[in-house]
Protein backbone atom coordinates (compact mmCIF):
# COMPACT_ATOMS: atom_id res chain seq x y z
CA UNK A 1 0.00 0.00 0.00
CA UNK A 2 1.46 3.34 -1.06
CA UNK A 3 2.21 5.78 1.71
CA UNK A 4 0.39 9.08 1.70
CA UNK A 5 2.62 12.13 1.93
CA UNK A 6 1.76 14.39 4.87
CA UNK A 7 0.14 17.69 3.95
CA UNK A 8 2.46 20.64 3.54
CA UNK A 9 2.36 23.15 6.40
CA UNK A 10 0.69 26.42 5.51
CA UNK A 11 0.63 29.89 7.05
CA UNK A 12 -1.77 32.62 5.86
CA UNK A 13 -2.13 30.87 2.52
CA UNK A 14 1.62 30.20 2.11
CA UNK A 15 2.54 26.57 1.36
CA UNK A 16 6.01 25.69 2.58
CA UNK A 17 8.08 23.39 0.33
CA UNK A 18 10.20 20.59 1.75
CA UNK A 19 13.86 21.16 2.61
CA UNK A 20 14.87 18.74 -0.14
CA UNK A 21 13.04 20.83 -2.73
CA UNK A 22 14.50 24.19 -1.77
CA UNK A 23 18.01 23.29 -0.61
CA UNK A 24 19.77 23.35 -4.05
CA UNK A 25 18.34 26.75 -4.99
CA UNK A 26 18.95 28.29 -1.56
CA UNK A 27 22.57 27.08 -1.63
CA UNK A 28 23.02 28.58 -5.10
CA UNK A 29 21.70 31.90 -3.80
CA UNK A 30 24.09 31.61 -0.83
CA UNK A 31 27.04 31.12 -3.23
CA UNK A 32 26.03 34.25 -5.18
CA UNK A 33 25.63 36.09 -1.86
CA UNK A 34 29.13 35.05 -0.81
CA UNK A 35 30.49 36.29 -4.14
CA UNK A 36 28.72 39.62 -3.62
CA UNK A 37 30.23 40.10 -0.15
CA UNK A 38 33.65 39.09 -1.51
CA UNK A 39 33.35 41.67 -4.30
CA UNK A 40 32.32 44.31 -1.76
CA UNK A 41 35.42 43.49 0.31
CA UNK A 42 37.61 43.87 -2.77
CA UNK A 43 36.02 47.28 -3.42
CA UNK A 44 36.77 48.41 0.13
CA UNK A 45 40.34 47.12 -0.13
CA UNK A 46 41.04 48.86 -3.45
CA UNK A 47 38.96 52.04 -3.19
CA UNK A 48 38.57 52.54 0.56
CA UNK A 49 34.77 52.24 0.36
CA UNK A 50 32.08 50.13 -1.29
CA UNK A 51 30.68 52.05 -4.25
CA UNK A 52 28.34 49.13 -4.98
CA UNK A 53 27.20 47.36 -1.83
CA UNK A 54 26.56 43.63 -1.52
CA UNK A 55 22.81 44.21 -1.96
CA UNK A 56 23.31 45.57 -5.47
CA UNK A 57 26.23 43.30 -6.34
CA UNK A 58 24.12 40.25 -5.51
CA UNK A 59 21.56 41.32 -8.12
CA UNK A 60 24.23 42.04 -10.73
CA UNK A 61 26.10 38.76 -10.18
CA UNK A 62 22.86 36.78 -10.08
CA UNK A 63 21.68 38.38 -13.34
CA UNK A 64 25.00 37.61 -15.05
CA UNK A 65 24.80 33.98 -13.91
CA UNK A 66 21.16 33.67 -15.05
CA UNK A 67 21.88 35.19 -18.47
CA UNK A 68 24.87 32.92 -19.05
CA UNK A 69 23.22 29.77 -17.67
CA UNK A 70 19.61 28.63 -17.43
CA UNK A 71 19.06 26.73 -14.14
CA UNK A 72 17.29 23.39 -14.44
CA UNK A 73 14.00 22.80 -12.54
CA UNK A 74 15.86 21.39 -9.52
CA UNK A 75 17.04 24.92 -8.67
CA UNK A 76 13.76 26.76 -9.22
CA UNK A 77 11.91 26.21 -5.93
CA UNK A 78 14.87 27.24 -3.80
CA UNK A 79 15.44 30.37 -5.88
CA UNK A 80 11.74 31.28 -5.71
CA UNK A 81 11.67 30.56 -1.97
CA UNK A 82 14.67 32.85 -1.39
CA UNK A 83 13.31 35.62 -3.61
CA UNK A 84 9.87 35.63 -1.99
CA UNK A 85 9.53 34.10 1.47
CA UNK A 86 13.02 34.85 2.83
CA UNK A 87 12.72 38.41 1.55
CA UNK A 88 9.36 38.76 3.29
CA UNK A 89 10.96 37.54 6.54
CA UNK A 90 13.69 40.17 6.05
CA UNK A 91 11.05 42.88 5.66
CA UNK A 92 9.33 41.76 8.88
CA UNK A 93 12.65 41.92 10.75
CA UNK A 94 13.34 45.35 9.27
CA UNK A 95 10.27 46.58 11.15
CA UNK A 96 12.30 46.31 14.36
CA UNK A 97 14.50 49.18 13.17
CA UNK A 98 11.58 51.59 12.71
CA UNK A 99 9.49 53.11 15.47
CA UNK A 100 6.23 55.06 15.43
CA UNK A 101 8.34 58.19 15.81
CA UNK A 102 9.73 57.54 12.33
CA UNK A 103 6.21 57.24 10.95
CA UNK A 104 5.19 60.48 12.66
CA UNK A 105 8.30 62.15 11.26
CA UNK A 106 7.16 61.12 7.77
CA UNK A 107 4.21 63.44 8.26
CA UNK A 108 0.61 63.31 7.02
CA UNK A 109 1.51 65.38 3.95
CA UNK A 110 3.84 62.70 2.59
CA UNK A 111 1.36 59.93 3.45
CA UNK A 112 -1.33 61.78 1.48
CA UNK A 113 1.25 62.32 -1.25
CA UNK A 114 1.77 58.55 -1.56
CA UNK A 115 -1.96 58.07 -2.05
CA UNK A 116 -2.00 60.88 -4.61
CA UNK A 117 0.94 59.43 -6.56
CA UNK A 118 -0.71 56.01 -6.90
CA UNK A 119 -4.13 57.55 -7.67
CA UNK A 120 -2.71 59.70 -10.47
CA UNK A 121 -0.09 57.27 -11.78
CA UNK A 122 -2.54 54.43 -12.53
CA UNK A 123 -4.87 56.38 -14.89
CA UNK A 124 -1.86 58.19 -16.42
CA UNK A 125 -0.05 54.92 -17.15
CA UNK A 126 -3.28 53.39 -18.45
CA UNK A 127 -3.72 56.26 -20.91
CA UNK A 128 -0.09 55.91 -22.06
CA UNK A 129 -0.68 52.22 -22.73
CA UNK A 130 -3.89 52.83 -24.62
CA UNK A 131 -2.28 55.58 -26.72
CA UNK A 132 0.40 53.04 -27.70
CA UNK A 133 -2.28 50.55 -28.72
CA UNK A 134 -2.15 48.13 -25.78
CA UNK A 135 -5.39 46.24 -25.03
CA UNK A 136 -7.39 47.59 -22.09
CA UNK A 137 -6.51 44.79 -19.67
CA UNK A 138 -2.82 44.75 -20.54
CA UNK A 139 -2.69 48.54 -20.18
CA UNK A 140 -4.29 48.21 -16.72
CA UNK A 141 -1.80 45.50 -15.68
CA UNK A 142 1.16 47.64 -16.75
CA UNK A 143 -0.33 50.66 -14.98
CA UNK A 144 -0.90 48.81 -11.69
CA UNK A 145 2.46 47.05 -11.85
CA UNK A 146 4.30 50.33 -12.35
CA UNK A 147 2.26 52.33 -9.87
CA UNK A 148 2.04 49.90 -6.93
CA UNK A 149 4.38 46.92 -6.60
CA UNK A 150 5.40 45.31 -9.88
CA UNK A 151 4.71 41.61 -10.36
CA UNK A 152 2.76 41.29 -7.10
CA UNK A 153 0.29 43.94 -8.23
CA UNK A 154 0.00 42.35 -11.68
CA UNK A 155 -0.68 38.95 -10.12
CA UNK A 156 -3.32 40.40 -7.76
CA UNK A 157 -5.04 42.57 -10.37
CA UNK A 158 -5.12 39.95 -13.18
CA UNK A 159 -8.03 37.85 -11.78
CA UNK A 160 -9.91 40.99 -10.76
CA UNK A 161 -10.09 42.29 -14.34
CA UNK A 162 -10.13 38.86 -16.01
CA UNK A 163 -6.74 39.25 -17.73
CA UNK A 164 -5.51 36.25 -19.72
CA UNK A 165 -2.13 34.53 -19.51
CA UNK A 166 -0.66 36.39 -22.50
CA UNK A 167 -1.51 39.77 -20.95
CA UNK A 168 0.05 38.73 -17.63
CA UNK A 169 3.20 37.27 -19.22
CA UNK A 170 3.77 40.31 -21.44
CA UNK A 171 3.26 42.71 -18.50
CA UNK A 172 5.63 40.82 -16.20
CA UNK A 173 8.33 40.10 -18.79
CA UNK A 174 9.87 43.57 -18.76
CA UNK A 175 9.33 44.38 -15.07
CA UNK A 176 12.23 42.37 -13.64
CA UNK A 177 14.84 43.64 -16.10
CA UNK A 178 13.75 47.28 -15.92
CA UNK A 179 13.56 46.98 -12.13
CA UNK A 180 17.24 45.99 -11.98
CA UNK A 181 18.18 48.91 -14.26
CA UNK A 182 16.26 51.31 -11.99
CA UNK A 183 17.95 49.90 -8.86
CA UNK A 184 21.39 50.48 -10.37
CA UNK A 185 20.63 53.94 -11.79
CA UNK A 186 18.53 55.48 -8.99
CA UNK A 187 21.37 56.25 -6.51
CA UNK A 188 23.16 58.24 -9.23
CA UNK A 189 19.92 60.08 -10.03
CA UNK A 190 19.41 60.83 -6.33
CA UNK A 191 22.87 62.38 -6.08
CA UNK A 192 22.30 64.38 -9.28
CA UNK A 193 18.99 65.68 -7.93
CA UNK A 194 20.66 66.59 -4.62
CA UNK A 195 18.23 64.60 -2.48
CA UNK A 196 19.04 64.14 1.22
CA UNK A 197 18.96 60.65 2.73
CA UNK A 198 15.34 60.77 3.93
CA UNK A 199 14.08 62.36 0.70
CA UNK A 200 16.00 59.91 -1.47
CA UNK A 201 14.54 56.96 0.46
CA UNK A 202 11.04 58.36 -0.05
CA UNK A 203 11.79 58.87 -3.77
CA UNK A 204 12.92 55.24 -4.07
CA UNK A 205 9.84 54.06 -2.18
CA UNK A 206 7.58 56.03 -4.51
CA UNK A 207 9.15 54.93 -7.80
CA UNK A 208 10.79 51.50 -7.54
CA UNK A 209 8.62 48.46 -8.37
CA UNK A 210 8.99 45.84 -5.66
CA UNK A 211 9.93 45.86 -1.98
CA UNK A 212 13.25 44.02 -2.50
CA UNK A 213 14.22 46.45 -5.25
CA UNK A 214 13.46 49.40 -2.96
CA UNK A 215 15.78 47.92 -0.34
CA UNK A 216 18.55 47.53 -2.91
CA UNK A 217 18.04 51.02 -4.34
CA UNK A 218 17.86 52.78 -0.94
CA UNK A 219 20.66 50.94 0.90
CA UNK A 220 23.61 52.71 -0.82
CA UNK A 221 22.40 56.04 0.63
CA UNK A 222 22.42 54.84 4.25
CA UNK A 223 20.18 53.52 7.02
CA UNK A 224 17.86 56.54 7.05
CA UNK A 225 17.20 56.20 3.33
CA UNK A 226 16.55 52.47 3.81
CA UNK A 227 14.02 53.06 6.60
CA UNK A 228 12.29 55.89 4.75
CA UNK A 229 12.14 53.94 1.49
CA UNK A 230 10.76 50.82 3.15
CA UNK A 231 8.08 52.73 5.03
CA UNK A 232 6.94 54.67 1.96
CA UNK A 233 6.96 51.54 -0.19
CA UNK A 234 4.86 49.54 2.28
CA UNK A 235 2.29 52.34 2.43
CA UNK A 236 2.26 52.23 -1.39
CA UNK A 237 1.73 48.44 -1.33
CA UNK A 238 -1.26 48.92 0.99
CA UNK A 239 -2.93 50.80 -1.88
CA UNK A 240 -3.32 47.45 -3.65
CA UNK A 241 -6.45 46.61 -1.65
CA UNK A 242 -8.44 49.76 -2.48
CA UNK A 243 -7.25 49.63 -6.12
CA UNK A 244 -8.46 46.02 -6.52
CA UNK A 245 -11.82 46.96 -5.03
CA UNK A 246 -12.22 49.84 -7.50
CA UNK A 247 -11.17 47.64 -10.44
CA UNK A 248 -13.70 44.99 -9.40
CA UNK A 249 -16.42 47.54 -10.22
CA UNK A 250 -14.67 48.67 -13.43
CA UNK A 251 -13.95 45.16 -14.80
CA UNK A 252 -17.49 44.37 -16.10
CA UNK A 253 -17.31 47.45 -18.34
CA UNK A 254 -14.00 46.50 -20.00
CA UNK A 255 -14.45 45.39 -23.64
CA UNK A 256 -13.71 41.79 -24.63
CA UNK A 257 -10.70 42.06 -26.92
CA UNK A 258 -9.94 38.35 -27.37
CA UNK A 259 -11.58 35.74 -29.52
CA UNK A 260 -14.03 33.58 -27.50
CA UNK A 261 -11.67 30.62 -27.46
CA UNK A 262 -8.77 32.73 -26.20
CA UNK A 263 -10.39 34.00 -23.00
CA UNK A 264 -8.27 32.00 -20.60
CA UNK A 265 -6.59 33.20 -17.42
CA UNK A 266 -2.99 32.62 -16.45
CA UNK A 267 -4.03 29.51 -14.54
CA UNK A 268 -5.58 27.94 -17.61
CA UNK A 269 -9.14 28.45 -16.35
CA UNK A 270 -12.04 30.26 -17.96
CA UNK A 271 -11.80 34.01 -17.52
CA UNK A 272 -13.58 35.30 -14.45
CA UNK A 273 -13.51 38.43 -12.36
CA UNK A 274 -13.66 39.02 -8.64
CA UNK A 275 -11.60 40.18 -5.70
CA UNK A 276 -8.45 38.18 -4.85
CA UNK A 277 -8.16 36.63 -1.37
CA UNK A 278 -7.38 38.83 1.64
CA UNK A 279 -3.83 37.42 1.79
CA UNK A 280 -3.10 39.17 -1.53
CA UNK A 281 -4.74 42.45 -0.53
CA UNK A 282 -2.97 42.51 2.85
CA UNK A 283 0.24 40.41 2.57
CA UNK A 284 1.34 38.73 5.80
CA UNK A 285 4.74 40.41 5.80
CA UNK A 286 3.17 43.88 5.96
CA UNK A 287 1.24 42.79 9.05
CA UNK A 288 4.47 41.35 10.50
CA UNK A 289 6.36 44.55 9.70
CA UNK A 290 3.72 46.65 11.49
CA UNK A 291 3.78 44.31 14.51
CA UNK A 292 7.58 44.57 14.78
CA UNK A 293 7.37 48.34 14.40
CA UNK A 294 4.79 48.46 17.23
CA UNK A 295 7.00 46.30 19.46
CA UNK A 296 9.93 48.63 18.81
CA UNK A 297 7.76 51.70 19.48
CA UNK A 298 6.71 50.35 22.88
CA UNK A 299 10.30 49.30 23.65
CA UNK A 300 9.29 45.63 23.92
CA UNK A 301 12.26 44.34 21.93
CA UNK A 302 15.37 43.89 24.15
CA UNK A 303 18.06 46.31 23.00
CA UNK A 304 20.67 43.56 22.85
CA UNK A 305 18.57 41.81 20.18
CA UNK A 306 18.32 44.81 17.85
CA UNK A 307 21.82 44.26 16.45
CA UNK A 308 21.34 40.55 15.61
CA UNK A 309 17.87 41.24 14.18
CA UNK A 310 19.32 43.95 11.94
CA UNK A 311 22.15 41.65 10.83
CA UNK A 312 19.68 38.84 10.02
CA UNK A 313 17.47 41.23 8.07
CA UNK A 314 20.41 42.47 5.99
CA UNK A 315 21.79 38.98 5.33
CA UNK A 316 18.39 37.63 4.25
CA UNK A 317 17.87 40.68 2.04
CA UNK A 318 21.20 40.14 0.24
CA UNK A 319 20.33 36.45 -0.21
CA UNK A 320 16.99 37.51 -1.68
CA UNK A 321 18.74 39.96 -4.01
CA UNK A 322 20.85 37.06 -5.31
CA UNK A 323 17.65 35.11 -5.95
CA UNK A 324 16.09 38.12 -7.65
CA UNK A 325 19.08 38.35 -10.00
CA UNK A 326 18.95 34.62 -10.71
CA UNK A 327 15.35 35.08 -11.81
CA UNK A 328 16.18 37.80 -14.35
CA UNK A 329 16.95 36.97 -17.96
CA UNK A 330 17.78 40.13 -19.93
CA UNK A 331 16.66 38.35 -23.10
CA UNK A 332 13.06 38.72 -21.92
CA UNK A 333 13.21 42.36 -22.99
CA UNK A 334 13.36 41.28 -26.63
CA UNK A 335 10.30 39.09 -26.13
CA UNK A 336 8.27 41.76 -24.33
CA UNK A 337 7.58 43.73 -27.48
CA UNK A 338 8.20 47.34 -28.41
CA UNK A 339 4.75 48.59 -27.34
CA UNK A 340 4.94 47.04 -23.86
CA UNK A 341 8.56 48.17 -23.41
CA UNK A 342 7.70 51.73 -24.42
CA UNK A 343 4.56 51.81 -22.26
CA UNK A 344 6.41 50.55 -19.17
CA UNK A 345 9.30 52.98 -19.70
CA UNK A 346 7.10 56.04 -20.26
CA UNK A 347 4.92 55.06 -17.29
CA UNK A 348 8.01 54.86 -15.10
CA UNK A 349 9.14 58.32 -16.24
CA UNK A 350 5.69 59.70 -15.43
CA UNK A 351 5.76 58.01 -12.01
CA UNK A 352 9.22 59.43 -11.23
CA UNK A 353 8.08 62.93 -12.23
CA UNK A 354 5.00 62.64 -10.00
CA UNK A 355 7.10 61.37 -7.10
CA UNK A 356 9.60 64.21 -7.39
CA UNK A 357 6.76 66.75 -7.54
CA UNK A 358 5.16 65.28 -4.39
CA UNK A 359 8.48 65.45 -2.52
CA UNK A 360 8.75 69.15 -3.33
CA UNK A 361 5.11 69.91 -2.55
CA UNK A 362 5.43 68.18 0.84
CA UNK A 363 8.86 69.79 1.43
CA UNK A 364 10.35 66.32 1.89
CA UNK A 365 13.05 67.17 -0.67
Amino acid sequence: MASIAPPRPTFMGIKFPSLKEILPGVLLCAVVTGAAYAAQSVEVELAGKAWLEALVLAIVIGTIVRTAWTPSPMWHKGIDYSAKFLLEVAVVLLGASISAATLVATGPALLLGIVAVVSIAIPSSFLIGRMLGLPHRMALLVACGNSICGNSAIAAVAPVIGADSEDVAASIAFTAVLGVIVVLALPFLGVWLGLADHAYGAFAGLTVYAVPQVLAAAAPMGALALQSGTLVKLVRVLMLGPVCMVLAFVAPFLPHEKAPGDEVTAGGEERRTGLPPLSKLMPWFIIGFLVMMALRSFDLIPHELLGPIGFASTALTVLSMAALGLGVDVRTVARAGVKVTTAVTLSLVALGTLAFAVLHLTHAA
